[in-house]
């Protein structure tokens, strides 16, 4: 795409191109660059990053390894993958309002309407105006030699081409997680076990999703396990649940459109006809599609991706990729380009294939006003997981299903636990694919701090964004262009933060992150309370106090936060929970109680409010209304703590559940 030289300069330096914005070419054209904030990676996540340092007053560039900016929100996924829309704030929600701006020819406010879907160079001008109001450099080209440390910190990073980057702070929103490595942070690759954090669905999976639904033979000669194997292909799977080194397999989101101007699907240099013999032989079996999605992003194109058995993903084509050098992952880069390209052409012209399907596939073609400069192919990998770093919170699936709850959030995530093919097997004397997850959650849930930020004594003045501290499985639903933006913010206030108060990342007082996340309109709660509203959950680190016994318990849906308590049907009289929350201001409040209903549940269970005019005792069936706020009547109450709602056992019928209370203020 052009850059206006009204609005930006660029310049080649000893092989970097630098776009400047608004800032003199003199403070950056120098072999030494200082700034507040080095950002590694022009992701959607760098991005970010920057323009929130810009918008604190403080300096910052984003060094570019390859050529390309935006990462993949520029790169064809343009169907975001956003789970609980309502959950995006900060800047994150500010770029896909401005998407929507774009389109609508309107300015952006903080109320305008939020698109989600949207063509490549739609979301490259969103991200040009943005770098260009802020008035961030982005330095393409600029490849790793070097990481300086001095103790605990870093201190420059050096580029292939000579030239050094300085900051008191640094951020690597790389999709690989090259500068966390070269910084010594600890890191992982791969599938954990279930073991290994008490998971249900990490590690090799093998089920029914994106699977070969027909009987295929694994074997070159179709039925003849002597003649070996077909290329890709491994004579045994693993146990489900057990851990591994592969990694979801990549693809390139293509942009499509049937539109007359269409570029058709290119023969690509190499192409090999048996690379796609098992495809070729499940439409022997009587397949006939689909082979890929066609997801409407607007202007008459798609954001097309795998779909099925055998699609768009090269899978086992990325296996050394996470730590592969910048010249073995260009290979790795032109091989799948190379297998994807091929992929289309074999749909759209071998002429063994029915004509139907070749038909329909030809009836698609590249957009040719989208990734110009590379024949309509996209210029972006999907690099859907590479390194991981291990701090000292790690996301897990119990943080996705709410099972625990991270106490410093910096952001929140809601898309599915999602995990593409890793490998194909030999199950039964037929070919399957394996690692394929896809489990939904119940809503959106917070991300730690410190699984943005290494371990303390590791890195003291890095953030990591996107190669975040978390499990294979968990990462399959962090890992989302949202995600990864709102995460950046927060990482990018914490280092501006961290460095006002001469402190590192991992002193750094969470209550003034948080307050001024919060100012910036970052979601740190979902839902989101209400104003005058007041939530406290059994789990709360203050304000639950208890008589007896109470028992830990998620086994019945429906609870707020992580988990929900009961009696255990025993000690009646003697089991009592008492909720004491610190309400903000004097006035009237509608109180609420939340359970989990069952058929052993008590139906008589007495609950006392406690507010300025008395105790008023209520009785709850908690057999029934489970998962919802049940009013308990509206009262008076002064501000502070006196007053409280208490569970009581005494005489009851079943199990009595104490899960949350919620003030509603009016």
């Amino acid at each position: 795409m052009a850059h206006p030289l009204s609005r930006r300069h660029v310049l080649s330096l000893g092989g970097a191109t630098l776009i400047l914005t608004g800032i003199p070419a003199a403070s950056y054209a120098a072999a030494v660059v200082e700034v507040d904030l080095v950002v590694y990676g022009a992701t959607s996540a760098g991005i970010v990053a920057a323009v929130q340092a810009r918008r604190m007053g403080r300096t910052a560039v984003v060094i570019e390894p390859g050529t390309h900016l935006g990462g993949l929100s520029t790169g064809g996924l343009g169907m975001t993958d956003s789970g609980v829309k309502e959950s995006i704030g900060g800047i994150a929600g500010e770029f896909y309002r401005r998407i929507h701006a774009k389109y609508a020819g309107t300015p952006v406010t903080p109320t305008s309407p939020a698109r989600f879907t949207f063509e490549p160079h739609v979301a490259r001008a969103v991200f040009d105006d943005l770098l260009s109001a802020a008035g961030v450099p982005v330095y393409y080209s600029i490849r790793l030699s070097t990481v300086t440390r001095a103790g605990s910190r870093i201190t420059e990073v050096a580029a292939d081409n000579g030239q050094v980057f300085r900051a008191p702070m640094f951020m690597d929103c790389s999709y690989e997680g090259d500068l966390m490595d070269r910084a010594g942070v600890a890191w992982t690759s791969g599938r954990e076990a279930n073991s290994a954090y008490g998971e249900t669905i990490n590690g090799v999976q093998l089920r029914d999703k994106h699977q070969f639904t027909l009987p295929v033979s694994p074997y070159r000669t179709a039925g003849d396990p002597a003649s070996g194997l077909l290329p890709g292909i491994a004579a045994t799977v693993a146990p489900n649940g057990t851990a591994d080194t592969r990694i979801q397999a990549y693809n390139f989101r293509m942009c499509l459109t049937q539109a007359a101007g269409r570029i058709p699907f290119p023969r690509p240099a190499g192409y090999d006809a048996a690379d796609y013999e098992l495809l070729w032989r499940y439409i022997q079996a009587g397949y006939t599609g689909p082979f890929f999605t066609t997801h409407s992003v607007g202007g008459g194109k798609t954001d097309s991706n795998n779909n099925g058995a055998f699609s768009t993903d090269h899978i086992g084509g990325n296996y050394s990729y996470p730590t592969a050098s910048y010249a073995a992952r260009d290979a790795i880069f032109a091989e799948h380009r190379r297998y994807q390209q091929g992929l289309m052409w074999f749909l759209a012209n071998d002429s063994r294939l029915p004509a139907a399907i070749r038909s329909a596939t030809a009836s698609w073609g590249l957009a040719a006003d989208e990734f110009t400069t590379t024949g309509g192919w996209p210029p972006q990998l999907y690099v859907r997981e590479a390194r991981r770093m291990v701090s000292a919170y790690v996301m897990t699936e119990h943080d996705c299903r709410r099972n625990v709850t991270a106490a410093d959030p910096v952001g929140m995530a809601s898309y599915t636990m999602d995990s593409h093919n890793c490998q194909r097997v030999v199950v039964d004397g037929l070919v399957k694919n394996e690692g394929d997850v896809q489990i939904g959650i119940p809503g959106a849930y917070p991300i730690s701090y410190r699984s943005i930020v290494p371990s303390s004594g590791q890195c003291t003045n890095l953030a990591v964004p996107v190669c975040l501290s978390a499990s294979h499985i968990a990462y399959g639903s962090i890992r989302m262009e949202p995600v990864f933006m709102i995460l950046a913010q927060s990482a990018a206030t914490a280092a501006i933060l961290a460095t006002d108060a001469a402190v590192s990342l991992q002193q750094l007082s969470y209550p003034a992150l948080a307050a001024r996340l919060r100012a910036d309109g970052q979601i740190l709660q979902w839902p989101i309370p209400t104003p005058g509203e007041v939530i406290l959950d059994n789990a709360a680190s203050s304000g639950v106090t208890r008589a007896g016994t109470w028992l830990s318990s998620t086994s019945i849906s429906g609870f707020y936060g992580p988990d929900y308590e009961h009696d255990n049907n025993t000690a009646k009289g003697v089991n009592r929970l008492r909720f004491t929350p610190a309400l903000p201001a004097a006035g009237a409040y509608t109180v609420y109680l939340r359970w989990t209903s069952h058929t052993n549940r008590a139906s008589n269970v007495p609950v006392d409010v406690v507010h300025s005019g008395g105790i008023t005792t209520r009785t709850v069936d908690q057999r029934v209304s489970g998962g919802q706020w049940v009013s308990l009547g509206s009262y008076s109450f002064s501000a502070g703590s006196a007053g409280s709602v208490l569970l009581r056992t005494e005489n009851t019928n079943g199990y009595v559940i104490a899960d949350a209370v919620r003030f509603v203020a009016g």
